[in-house]
């Protein structure tokens, strides 16, 4: 694994890389950094060359200006930078739910830098009906109030419920406990604060989807196979996929499949990626 920081617009991004292949970027979820999906990375490294990395203001990657809240415009600008660092051609990604909301950002605003995004339960409030939308964004508002009345620990629950993650998971053989250390409590509370404000804001609607329809990128609308089709991320990804006039994919897990079903979650999104490659 190779690692190294990049300056960016604002911040210095954390990012690491290992494996062979295409080039892939995942993009992850709440308050992953580039660590979270290990046990996913390790089943993709011998078909992919996987780039993972730390959003700006978590972890190991700092701002210039230290509590600022980052639009989603920022977070996709940070990727296009790291993707042109590490390759000339147009990239893979995985994107999942705010990360999901970063490509399709990014897909939007520099077409090409993408083949092919997968698109994971995206967090995009702004594509749902008008009343959806209200009740996503109050009950995401709802969090943040609760975070800074209660603390992390206590909002934990809207950000489950919201998502349909279950207290106690399916978890496929072998996966690594999801456990809550110093750092990813930091991250968390980062997420919370400031991420969650960077969804409600967040424009990506009807017209940006309407416009990567016709655009260079083939986007993949993905949700996961035990997720609540009522949950808000669901139903962006529902919509999202509508727009574009293709089908919606189904990937092992729920919300956080990728991390409860690592193996299984590899296996088939190669068949994603794979196919998306084979059609050019």
């Amino acid at each position: 694994m190779t690692t190294a920081l990049l300056d960016t617009a604002g911040a210095r991004i954390h990012h690491q890389a290992q494996g062979r292949g295409p080039v892939l970027v995942i993009s992850q979820s709440g308050e992953g950094d580039a660590d979270r999906s290990a046990d996913l990375v390790a089943h993709l490294a011998d078909r992919y060359t996987v780039v993972t990395y730390d959003r700006r203001g978590l972890s190991r990657s700092p701002l210039d200006r230290p509590g600022t809240t980052p639009t989603v415009e920022e977070h996709a600008d940070d990727v296009h930078r790291l993707l042109a660092a590490v390759t000339d051609r147009p990239a893979l990604m995985l994107g999942c739910s705010f990360g999901a909301l970063v490509g399709l950002q990014l897909a939007h605003d520099h077409p090409g830098r993408l083949h092919t995004l997968i698109a994971h339960e995206p967090a995009a409030p702004a594509l749902l009906p008008e009343e959806e939308r209200a009740r996503a964004v109050a009950a995401l508002a709802g969090m943040q109030d609760t975070f800074h009345r209660d603390g992390w620990r206590a909002a934990l629950h809207g950000v489950m419920a919201a998502t349909g993650i279950a207290s106690h998971q399916d978890r496929e053989p072998g996966a690594s406990p999801q456990s809550f250390g110093p750092e990813r409590e930091a991250n968390f509370s980062t997420f919370l604060a400031h991420d969650l404000t960077t969804v409600r804001r967040s424009a990506f609607g009807p017209g940006q989807a309407d416009a990567l329809a016709a655009g260079p990128t083939r986007v993949v609308p993905v949700i996961g196979a035990a997720t609540d089709p009522t949950v808000y991320s669901y139903r962006c990804a529902e919509v999202l996929a509508g727009r574009l006039g293709t089908d919606l994919a189904r990937l092992p897990g729920g919300h956080n499949g990728n991390l409860t079903h690592p193996r299984a979650f590899a296996a088939e999104l190669h068949e994603l990626l794979a196919a998306a490659l084979r059609e050019g």
